[in-house]
C-alpha cells in the first residue's frame, strides 16, 4: 500500500505540473475551504507537493519507514492510519490557521502523514538504530524525540522557512492519539520496556 499512495503523490505532483489550478483545487487554503465550501483540502493537501525535492524527501520518508510500519500493521490499517493521521493533521493545521487569522497560507506536501508513520515507526520498532545521514547511529524513539524538539522550537520561533512545522508536529500528534485510541498502546510504555 505504501507504494500505491507513493504512485498517487507522485502522479498527483507530475499533473499539477500542468496545471497551477489543480495545485490550489487540491492545496489546503483556509480561505478556499471556508468560503468556497472546498472541505475535501483537509484530505488532498497531503498529496501535493510544491517541487520535486518537496515531493522526494517525502517519498523517501514514505518508503522507507512506511514499508516497515505497513508489515507490522497490515495494509488496510496501514492505509487507515495514514489517510487518519494525514487528514486530522490538515483539519488541525486548518483550525490552527483559522484562528490565528492566517488565510493566504498555501499547505501542501505529505509531511503531516510521514512524521505520523516516523513516530508509528519508533512505536513498533522502539529498539531499531536509524543512521542520520547514513552515518549517525540514532535510537528510533530519540530521533522521533530530537525532531519533535526541533519543530517545536522551529514553531516557537516564528521560522519563516515556509515549512509547516505545526502540520509535522500534528503528525506527530494524530499517530500519538490513533495508537493510544485505536490499539491501547501508549507510545511511552513501549519505550520504557525496550
Amino acid at each position: 500500500m505504501y507504494l500505491v499512495l507513493a504512485g498517487v503523490n507522485v502522479a498527483v505532483y507530475l499533473l499539477s505540473l500542468t496545471s497551477i489550478h489543480l495545485t490550489r483545487y487540491l492545496s489546503l487554503n483556509p480561505l478556499l475551504v471556508v468560503k468556497q465550501g472546498m472541505y475535501w483540502q483537509v484530505c488532498t493537501y497531503m498529496f501535493v507537493h510544491g517541487s520535486a525535492g518537496h515531493l522526494i524527501s517525502n517519498m523517501i520518508g514514505l518508503i522507507f519507514f512506511g514499508s516497515a510500519v505497513e508489515r507490522k500493521m497490515g495494509s488496510y490499517e496501514f492505509l487507515l492510519f495514514y489517510l487518519v493521521c494525514g487528514t486530522l493533521s490538515g483539519v488541525l493545521s486548518l483550525a490552527v490557521y483559522l484562528l490565528t487569522s492566517t488565510y493566504y497560507v498555501f499547505l501542501m506536501g505529505a509531511s503531516g502523514a510521514i512524521f505520523a508513520i516516523l513516530l508509528a515507526y519508533a512505536i513498533l520498532y522502539p529498539s531499531s538504530i536509524i543512521y542520520l545521514w547514513a552515518v549517525i547511529p540514532i535510537p528510533a524513539p530519540l530521533l522521533v524525540t530530537g525532531y519533535a524538539v526541533l519543530e517545536t522550537y522551529n514553531l516557537l520561533a516564528g521560522s519563516r522557512s515556509g515549512i509547516a512545522h505545526g502540520t509535522h508536529l500534528s503528525g506527530f500528534l494524530m499517530c500519538w492519539l490513533y495508537f493510544v485510541i485505536r490499539f491501547g498502546i501508549n507510545p511511552l510504555s513501549v519505550w520504557r520496556r525496550r
